[in-house]
């Protein structure tokens, strides 16, 4: 079943969606005709940028359970449907150094990994109640390559694209297709502790609309559990994940992972 994609008067939900990618994404969305909900922190910036876009502003706490139910059910008691839901927010540790600051750590996986949890469990009906459509979620190449000066980011990013794989099989059998989009440095509020860095150099950095193509573009033709590299220069490209040694039956065979068992890259 190949899932719904954007089309005049779908409805899709956008987490931390007033920072560079999800202004980016509301605005290609909006031009499509999708009803966009843009979904983060409470605050005047926050609801000025939604205004500015034509998106309607709701208030979420992402590491809050109930308050991401509780929000896809305020969107299908108003708009009566859920098509996308684009599981954006995330952060990164404020500083870098030799000592990892645990309670700094916690807070980075709470959002950027349990955030994706809860907004994807939040969705997941609703999606399903309007026939198929998508889940896509905002990791990095840090969860591709982990970073050595921020470990929580790194954790967060990876766990999030392995749930994306895992999750991805029972969602398409409901028509719904589960992707990660991984970019690398781009040129958003997260790097600006680095900018300098970037610009000495001359590293080039993406464009928020770069990243906001491929989050759009997860929608209209991602394949479920894929995980796309988003880099300067290159591109949108799937992640090819390199297998583990199989395991040996006592004759020496290559013994046959159970069909229900085996990641979406060995099907």
């Amino acid at each position: 079943m190949t899932a719904p994609t954007p089309r005049p008067g779908s409805v899709a939900l956008v987490t931390g969606g007033t920072g560079g990618f999800g202004r980016a994404l509301a605005a290609k969305l909006g031009e499509r005709g999708v009803t966009v909900v843009l979904a983060d922190l409470d605050g005047e910036r926050a609801r000025a940028t939604a205004a500015d876009l034509g998106a309607q502003f709701e208030v979420l706490d992402v590491t809050d359970r109930a308050a991401n139910v509780a929000l896809v059910e305020r969107i299908e008691a108003q708009h009566g449907r859920l098509d996308a839901a684009y599981l954006n927010a995330g952060i990164s540790a404020a500083k870098s150094d030799d000592e990892l600051d645990l309670d700094e750590f916690t807070r980075v996986v709470d959002v950027d990994l349990f955030g994706v949890v809860y907004g994807a469990l939040a969705a997941r009906p609703a999606i399903r109640r309007a026939g198929g459509g998508a889940i896509v979620v905002t990791a990095s190449l840090a969860g591709l390559s982990p970073m050595a000066t921020d470990p929580g980011y790194s954790v967060a990013k990876g766990g999030a694209i392995a749930f994306v794989r895992s999750m991805a099989p029972r969602l398409a059998r409901e028509g719904t297709t589960i992707t990660a989009i991984c970019p690398g440095f781009a040129d958003t509020a997260i790097i600006d502790r680095i900018r300098d860095q970037f610009t000495q150099a001359g590293f080039p950095v993406l464009s928020a609309g770069e990243v906001a193509d491929a989050m759009l573009m997860a929608w209209t033709s991602g394949e479920p559990g894929a995980a796309y590299v988003v880099q300067p220069g290159v591109g949108t490209v799937p992640y090819r994940f390199k297998g583990v040694p199989s395991a040996k039956t006592e004759s020496g065979e290559t013994a046959v992972v159970p069909e229900a068992l085996r990641p979406p890259s060995m099907r």
